[in-house]
């Protein structure tokens, strides 16, 4: 009786969570352009501004704060910028000052991009968590707006966020050593994408074991996997693939299980690797 009522409860609460998940999607006009770090050379710019696709009067807004130098982060993105579009493009460095501040937070809204760049995405975090920006951010999102990222600037556009630290083995390293149980850290990300995790650099880097963690941790969800001068355009459910590197996608873990030593072991997983123009979905 008791594995019945698990499995009741378990058909419940996924079936409520595919019912939000569509209400979401139905609610959000916007698109996602999630970059996995690295340069961003021309046509990567050029696929960028044809999904943000800016009107006359429309502009863009840089959110720098993941950088050490958010100026010079936002130099970089505005000279990439110039050379596919003469829409104004604005800097807005939200400091502990300026979260509350209207006129910056009424343009935000009406921003039709929003570009967060790279650099540490729990420093980028804490700038705008529990502050208006966030809900100017999900506002543009909601009304139209393309927002963009890369590198860190990709890893804040999950509700799980990977942090980059491992919690039992704290030596940082690009790629981790083991598939242990609770290694990954997680902070809150903005939850622009709440059925996947991303990570960046993906396969400059070797990520593959950063991304089966996430994987054995949130085994319902899809984790994605973006290389560099690569990005991923979501549009409600669909994912296309732009630039000249690949896409890794996992999900479905089958038989998960953790060792006595905490050591992850699973029978199966699907594994994908998608290039440019490729498309697929997220599951429901």
């Amino acid at each position: 009786m008791k594995k019945i009522n698990l499995f009741v409860t378990a058909a419940i609460l996924l079936c409520n969570w595919q019912v939000s998940a569509q209400v979401n999607n139905a609610a959000t006009a916007g698109k996602l352009f999630i970059i996995g770090g690295g340069d961003r050379p021309l046509e990567l710019m050029q696929s960028l501004a044809k999904t943000a696709d800016l009107r006359p009067g429309d502009f863009a807004v840089v959110l720098p704060m993941a950088s050490a130098t958010p100026d010079t982060s936002f130099y970089y993105f505005k000279e990439d910028w110039k050379m596919v579009s003469d829409k104004m493009i604005c800097n807005f460095n939200f400091t502990q000052d300026k979260t509350t501040d209207h006129n910056w937070l009424d343009s935000l809204k009406k921003a039709r991009l929003i570009f967060i760049t790279g650099g540490d995405q729990d420093r980028f975090m804490k700038a705008v968590v529990n502050t208006p920006v966030t809900a100017a951010i999900e506002q543009a999102y909601k009304n139209g707006a393309t927002i963009a990222g890369t590198s860190a600037g990709a890893a804040v556009m999950s509700k799980y966020m990977i942090t980059g630290n491992q919690l039992t083995d704290t030596v940082y390293r690009a790629t981790f050593r083991k598939l242990a149980a609770d290694n990954i850290e997680f902070k809150t990300g903005l939850g622009l994408l709440s059925r996947a995790i991303i990570d960046q650099h993906f396969i400059v880097r070797s990520r593959y074991n950063r991304l089966l963690s996430a994987l054995a941790q949130y085994p319902l969800l899809t984790c994605i996997g973006i290389d560099e001068e690569t990005a991923i355009i979501v549009k409600g459910n669909k994912i296309t693939v732009a630039g000249g590197g690949q896409v890794v996608v996992m999900s479905h873990p089958q038989q998960l299980n953790i060792t006595g030593k905490k050591l992850v072991k699973f029978k199966d997983i699907r594994f994908s690797i998608y290039t440019e123009n490729d498309v697929f979905s997220l599951p429901f």
